[in-house]
């Protein structure tokens, strides 16, 4: 079976959906795991995410919804490394539930997000994607993309009682436009 994929500006009216398959009643957060974990990011309440991070998406130009087949599966992002200077551009993705993990949505939707932000920032050479060695999925969804490994920062992210490496990706416009 064909799945179509497509990204999606994020509306009022989707925050309930995001919300409930990342930390609601359809969340199986197994996605917290590998989203840097070592942050420790809280499960967000409805309340707190609607009113916080939530809030922040809606028709956000630097945030999409990622669609397979009418469903929101993850999100897509992207943000500036080097604030109101806008030239170093990094992207990030969230796939929520870890049973479609490893079917080529990640990769699909990474690829996408990178066209539309090459598109929208035609003055860009560059855009980067941050991992850590304890994701290896992601690693392969930059790998998949055609970016290159262009950094290795040994030993940085602490988890579980043992260090990892943070993992920097990165892909010139040349080489995914040519």
């Amino acid at each position: 079976m064909t799945q179509e994929i497509w990204l999606k500006t994020i509306e009022t009216n989707d925050l309930k959906e995001i919300w409930e398959i990342s930390y609601g009643p359809k969340a199986d957060l197994e996605w917290m795991k590998f989203n840097g974990p070592y942050f420790k990011d809280p499960v967000e309440t409805w309340e707190s995410f609607s009113t916080g991070y939530g809030s922040t998406l809606i028709n956000n130009p630097m945030t999409k919804v990622i669609m397979k087949n009418q469903q929101i599966t993850g999100l897509v992002t992207a943000y500036w490394q080097d604030g109101s200077l806008k030239q170093w551009l990094e992207v990030g993705l969230l796939i929520y539930d870890a049973n479609t993990w490893n079917t080529g949505i990640g990769s699909i939707a990474l690829n996408k997000w990178l066209h539309e932000l090459f598109q929208l920032y035609d003055y860009l050479p560059h855009i980067g994607f941050t991992t850590w060695s304890g994701n290896i999925g992601m690693q392969k969804v930059g790998e998949k993309n055609g970016m290159t490994k262009e950094g290795v920062i040994r030993k940085v992210r602490y988890w579980n009682g043992q260090y990892y490496d943070s993992v920097k990706f990165g892909i010139l416009r040349t080489e995914l436009l040519n």
